[in-house]
């Protein structure tokens, strides 16, 4: 029986975020903090969504992890495969706020140090969708965790997932980035990536074609490509190219996370056997709504009127 909806893997954080608006990290001041971390933000996200969702990740046994465990354990994650070390510290990031792509500077000891032990083939058999990440893929032994436990995951029938967050700041290496996207996407998963990622990735402009190519070659049969204010495009074997415009926002708070809020709820359409544009809808809003406000999206969320709406 799936009683789990999404095991997510990869980091788990805090970051700090400037209270100045469109300030350069130096520039800022003050700073809030907050739970982050692309899969730690599916997770809190999709359990917002009243879905059953599992992080496997690590932090250390400090002030910070215990923050992170509190905000997982209120927002309803499942918190047995979070690890907590005390021989390292928190992994943090600082964050400029944006109505962009914000700036970061990462300072990473603990998310990594994910091991095999964390996550039992039991459980995995148990979940629909496994999700993980660029950033989560970028060091050991995360790495190989996350690759021998996703072709498990495959072979036990689960739909797997990425969001290929590239960055040279995470990742100094490309080539060797391509090298392990390309192992994990030979299982198949739904890949999310945005035109950021893509510019850090390849170090250039490289068009729609070329990209969905490239990731098609590799064995991802949906890739969905953002592209910020201008919407978002789908490339997919059998439905072939979905597009979406924008949707206007009067005003940007903080666009921190609103990948993940997308999707979030493109993995809840996934799963509840939405066509592709549905699933499209119901991203786009959920990003809508995470940009309208600083940090994750608001505790009151109901996503059945999001979905009328």
């Amino acid at each position: 029986m799936k009683t789990i909806d999404i095991i997510s893997v990869g980091e788990v954080l805090i970051d700090f975020i400037g209270h100045e608006f469109n300030a350069s990290i130096e520039d800022t001041n003050n700073y809030h903090r907050f739970l982050g971390g692309s899969p730690t933000n599916v997770a809190v996200n999709a359990s917002k969504l009243g879905l059953n969702s599992l992080l496997v990740a690590t932090c250390g046994k400090d002030g910070l992890g215990d923050f992170i465990y509190n905000q997982l354990k209120k927002s309803h994650v499942n918190v047995s495969s979070l690890t907590q070390v005390e021989s390292l510290p928190t992994s943090i990031i600082m964050v400029s706020k944006s109505k962009t792509t914000p700036d970061f500077i990462p300072y990473r000891s603990a998310d990594y140090h994910i091991t095999e032990s964390q996550l039992s083939d039991a459980v995995i058999s148990s979940a629909k969708i496994f999700h993980t990440t660029c950033f989560a893929l970028s060091k050991e032994p995360a790495r190989t965790t996350i690759l021998e436990k996703a072709k498990k995951a495959k072979q036990l029938g689960l739909k797997l997932s990425i969001d290929i967050n590239f960055s040279e700041r995470i990742w100094n290496n490309r080539e060797e980035a391509k090298q392990i996207l390309a192992n994990y996407l030979n299982n198949n998963p739904l890949v999310k990536l945005s035109d950021d990622d893509c510019l850090r990735l390849f170090n250039e402009n490289k068009s729609e074609e070329f990209i969905f190519d490239y990731f098609h070659n590799l064995g991802a049969s949906t890739i969905c490509l953002t592209k910020g204010a201008s919407g978002v495009v789908v490339s997919d074997v059998n439905e072939g190219i979905i597009r979406k415009k924008g949707l206007e926002i009067s005003e940007i708070k903080d666009a921190t996370g609103a990948g993940d809020a997308f999707w979030t709820g493109f993995l809840y359409g996934n799963i509840h056997q939405m066509f592709i544009d549905e699933s499209l809808d119901i991203a786009q809003k959920l990003a809508k709504v995470k940009l309208q406000h600083l940090g994750g999206l608001p505790k009151n969320l109901n996503i059945k009127e999001l979905i009328l709406d």
